[in-house]
């Protein structure tokens, strides 16, 4: 996950990305559409991204996923570990043995948060046909939201392919860097707290799929009055997006109506499963 980029607010949104005012800004990807995999992975990586400006979790993503691995990895191998030891690495085993099992449980309950959430959204991909956009809420409740953060996805239709395909396309790689890079020159993250908080995840889609039962319907979602979310579009090259950017406007005004041009009732799916964050940026080391 990238999070260094000039920060000159969003008139500077570096390349590949446009202001379009009103805390709407745009990103460019160079194709007809993104496949389910190419979401799932630009989803991700803003959800990491979202989680570490608001210090929520204690470092990047990956870096976080890749250290807690290890840490499972290395638990498993002293199970198998043999009855006879040395007496004389008895106790430096005990107690490395006792430190690895204490770091896996303090941070079991959030890496547990963000794969069930993650899995969820893979379940959730490949079972629609569409996706019109996404939205990460950061706070105690969708009701009292800290922080919103608005994805619209141009032309997002799929034909084939599943979000669980482990291979990692150029096209996820550079849109993914795009938004983050677009999300930290908007100032994305400057104004937090260090406060455990919930990040809830909700996808928009035609009512008519059968969604997993993870994810329920939210027909009346709207923003509070009092948060001014950050909207983001990704505008795929080829698509037609005239109808797309219609829904755009702030649910302040209105609730999440779907573009006159439309063929499908189309509304908010929330996920039912949120990831708590963590109590200021602690290090797995701690």
């Amino acid at each position: 996950m990238e999070t260094s980029a000039s920060s000159s607010g969003c008139g500077g949104t570096g390349r590949g990305a446009e202001q379009l005012g009103l805390g709407l800004v745009e990103v460019q990807a160079a194709a007809a559409a993104l496949r389910r995999s190419e979401v799932f992975h630009v989803v991700k990586e803003l959800i990491g991204f979202v989680l570490y400006m608001h210090h929520q979790i204690p470092s990047v993503l990956q870096s976080l996923e890749i250290e807690f691995a290890s840490l499972k990895e290395e638990m498993a191998e002293m199970t198998l570990q043999p009855a006879e030891i040395k007496p004389s690495d008895q106790r430096k085993y005990n107690t490395r043995k006792r430190e690895v099992r204490r770091r896996i449980k303090k941070h079991e309950n959030l890496m547990n948060g963000i794969s069930t959430l993650l899995c969820s959204l893979q379940q959730a991909l490949d079972e629609v046909s569409s996706i019109e956009g996404v939205v990460l809420v950061l706070g105690g409740s969708l009701v009292r939201p800290l922080f919103v953060y608005d994805i619209a996805i141009s032309h997002g239709t799929f034909d084939s392919g599943s979000a669980k395909e482990h291979a990692l396309t150029k096209l996820a790689q550079s849109v993914s860097r795009k938004a983050i890079r677009t999300l930290v020159s908007c100032g994305a993250g400057s104004l937090s707290y260090t406060g455990p908080s919930k990040l809830f995840l909700l996808i928009r889609c035609p009512s008519t799929l059968n969604l997993p039962l993870c994810f329920l319907p939210k027909r009346d979602f709207r923003y509070s009055k009092k948060v001014v979310p950050l909207q983001m579009h990704i505008k795929c090259s080829e698509a037609d997006c005239q109808g797309n950017n219609q829904h755009r406007m702030s649910n302040v005004d209105a609730p999440c109506s779907t573009s006159e041009s439309s063929l499908h009732d189309v509304i908010w799916f929330q996920c039912k499963h949120t990831i708590r964050g963590l109590p200021g940026k602690v290090s797995l080391e701690g």
